[in-house]
């Protein structure tokens, strides 16, 4: 497994191969889900002050569920990263440099991936109790009132993820990156 930390700069992602390529994550990543993609979208169309900082950082497709007594975080399980791809491209234009989610992206997000030279990882579907064990702090940082939509900061250490779509288009759901 390769050991790959946040922020996640170019160099980090050009070492990166689609495949069965394992890696293990360290550092902080945000969730973020369809509404808070939009809201994100809009104050970045409007010319507003984001609330994190998105170049070279990682939006983690996830909403963390209610935290039980005693846990750092609830269960935080991959959601289906298609429903993100009306946003994904426009956010990679704008500096975001990973995504993490389950499934596989559109060719116009494939293409994206490749120009602005981000990476696609794929977590565990079905594990998201195991999952939550991989983080270490939780902070809610934007849209709080969109519940478990809202962008939280997960400083997560060693999270395992499977490189599914690399900068170069290649992904595990085609043989090749689309031309």
């Amino acid at each position: 497994m390769k050991r790959i930390f946040t922020p996640l700069d170019l160099d980090q992602v050009k070492s990166l191969k689609v495949g069965r390529q394992e890696v293990f994550l360290s550092g902080p990543i945000y969730t973020a889900r369809d509404q808070a993609h939009k809201r994100l979208a809009q104050a970045i169309k409007a010319g507003k002050t984001l609330p994190f900082k998105l170049f070279d950082a990682i939006i983690y497709y996830c909403g963390p569920t209610q935290t039980p007594k005693g846990k750092i975080v609830g269960s935080c399980g991959p959601t289906t990263s298609s429903r993100m791809d009306a946003f994904a491209s426009f956010i990679l234009a704008k500096g975001l440099r990973g995504m993490i989610g389950k499934g596989s992206r559109s060719p116009e997000v494939i293409k994206a991936i490749k120009k602005y030279k981000g990476i696609y990882f794929i977590a565990y579907a079905g594990c998201g109790a195991l999952l939550s064990k991989y983080v270490k702090s939780v902070k809610t940082v934007a849209y709080g009132d969109l519940g478990p939509e809202a962008i939280v900061k997960l400083e997560v250490e060693n999270f395992p993820l499977i490189v599914a779509i690399d900068h170069l288009g290649n992904n595990i759901y085609r043989e090749r990156a689309p031309k």
